[in-house]
């Protein structure tokens, strides 16, 4: 039961990780007030990737 919990709540942490990469620009003129767009998009775009590559390699671990 703990294990699938465990994968239920990665597959979201992916998920989330995912939406950050492919909506970064409209997340950042939702949510900040960055004076440079593209340098905000870049920088949401790249902690979505990192999550999402987190969240798998930990979910691939969970037996």
């Amino acid at each position: 039961m703990i294990q699938l919990i465990g994968r239920l709540i990665c597959i979201i942490v992916i998920l989330v990780g995912v939406v950050c990469v492919f909506d970064a620009r409209n997340l950042t003129n939702k949510f900040f007030s960055f004076g440079d767009q593209n340098e905000g998009a870049s920088g949401l775009k790249i902690l979505g990737f990192i999550i999402s590559i987190i969240s798998a390699i930990i979910l691939m671990f969970i037996k």
